[in-house]
């Protein structure tokens, strides 16, 4: 990346001015290591985003920012629908509210080294993964239509998980004002058989230990300790997120300009909020984001169940669950004025602070646990939102970002070496596909802990734990 083209506000916030058709300044919060090794895509994606109708305040990228569909992976947009604003399908992202999830054991590390084989091999048994991967669920078409309704609330009254676990969920479990009408009779084909399963690319369930503590108020809060066990899910709406995707996409770039929407990038295709094809894709999003809940409900059943036939009786309740990949109605301040915005987060995570009210009483105090993940070999992070709700939108990254294509992982290594290696380090990986293993070698991401500490210091979320994989089950 060219630092010329920034203007540096902090040493871990940089804004690319207003020119040409933007409509609102570019701003990338990174340290200057991490902006100089992102891709120029990246600026200029972020530019494209600004120059969008109705975007508020500024077009965000966060320290995990890389080369994405339209918007950058780790975008952040805010758009008025009072003042012409736009929904964008590129800007929501193809694996629809795609999230991670993270469930307590109450195990420690040594319970898990005494079986850490028979865990691994159990949970890849019972937990389907890898590219078209199915599950032993079987939807009707009116149970499509109260999934795509009742997202993990639905999953709950089905018997997979409890009641206490929506609790810990974004919007209690179930994303309001999703119509299933809007989605394709394609779309709910691709899913019918693709309930609780992990999918491919760095989808994962990991085994995971607290390492180090960095909050100690925040992670007594959200009940971590060193040496904890915890069971970390990242998926999302599978196939029929991607499905949604491409139909909307496919409208959007017709429609756009007869709204009068230029487009620099037909990525960017998009639609206003108050027009007719704007909320039929809300609708649709929306109940693919309540799929993705569902989703991962039905996997945290089928976890608990792996988990119960080493460890009897075991209790895993849930810590958080938080999706990426969204578009979502938010009041924020802009300005000194209170406003009603669609939030754009694309690879980024929402990051409520202290005091939010949508927060679960038993987190309210220190904020939103965010749930960044690793790459295999690597740590994830918990950390907890930041303490200004203005600060891009209350938003933080979700993970370390790609550093290189998967095209270029699978030149550099071969999924067997990969394995072999982690092996030694006392890592366990099960995966269907060797050739996906290559692909999300470790190296091929960032340094995630450079990633969080860019977070940390911009003021978007604190570190509360970082922790150390055991056994990963890779899609």
């Amino acid at each position: 990346m060219n630092l010329a083209q920034f203007r540096q506000r902090g040493p871990f916030e940089w804004e690319m001015p207003r020119h040409g058709a933007m409509r609102v300044p570019g701003v990338i919060f990174a340290s200057r290591e991490l902006l100089e090794a992102m891709d120029a895509k990246v600026g200029e994606q972020l530019a494209n985003v600004a120059a969008l109708p109705g975007i508020v305040d500024a077009a965000y990228a966060m320290p995990d920012a890389h080369w994405g569909y339209g918007f950058p992976i780790g975008g952040v947009a805010a758009f008025d629908a009072d003042a012409g604003g736009v929904v964008s399908a590129g800007g929501v992202g193809f694996d629809i509210s795609c999230g991670v999830r993270s469930l307590h054991t109450g195990l420690k590390e040594a319970d898990i080294q005494r079986v850490q084989e028979r865990l691994a091999d159990v949970l890849f048994r019972r937990i389907p993964a890898g590219l078209g991967s199915t599950g032993a669920l079987r939807l009707t078409g009116k149970e499509m239509g109260a999934m795509l309704r009742g997202g993990a609330r639905w999953a709950v009254e089905q018997g997979f998980g409890s009641p206490e676990d929506l609790a810990r969920i974004e919007e209690g479990g179930c994303m309001a004002g999703a119509v299933p009408a809007e989605v394709s009779a394609e779309a709910k084909h691709r899913q019918r058989d693709e309930m609780g399963t992990l999918g491919s690319g760095n989808h994962y369930l990991e085994v995971q230990v607290v390492d180090e503590l960095f909050d100690l108020k925040a992670a007594q809060a959200y009940g971590l300790a060193v040496g904890d066990v915890l069971a970390t899910i990242h998926c999302g709406s599978r196939g029929m997120g991607h499905q949604i995707g491409t139909d909307f996409l496919r409208e959007m770039v017709i429609a756009a300009p007869r709204a009068g929407i230029a487009l620099a990038d037909r990525e960017l295709a998009c639609a206003p909020l108050n027009s007719e094809l704007g909320q039929s894709y809300l609708g649709a999003m929306r109940a693919a984001i309540n799929c993705a809940l569902a989703n991962r409900q039905i996997l945290t059943h089928l976890a608990r169940e792996a988990f119960a036939t080493l460890f009897p009786g075991i209790q895993m309740p849930l810590l958080y669950d938080v999706s990426h990949n969204t578009c979502k109605e938010e009041s924020h301040i802009v300005n000194g004025e209170r406003r009603r915005l669609f939030v754009h987060r694309k690879g980024a995570t929402r990051a409520f602070g202290p005091g939010h009210h949508e927060l679960p009483p038993e987190y309210r105090a220190v904020g939103q646990p965010v749930l960044i993940g690793g790459s295999m070999g690597t740590a994830s992070w918990v950390l907890a939102g930041g303490g200004s709700q203005t600060h891009a939108f209350a938003s933080a990254c979700h993970g370390a970002g790609r550093a290189m294509s998967r095209h270029e992982a699978l030149r550099r290594w071969q999924g067997r070496s990969v394995v072999d290696e982690l092996a030694r380090r006392g890592i366990l990986i099960r995966s269907p596909s060797l050739r996906g293993v290559a692909e999300e070698a470790p190296l091929a991401y960032k340094d995630v802990s450079a990633v969080v500490e860019a977070a940390e210091q911009a003021g978007l979320a604190r570190r509360v734990a970082r922790l150390r994989p055991l056994v990963c089950v890779k899609g």
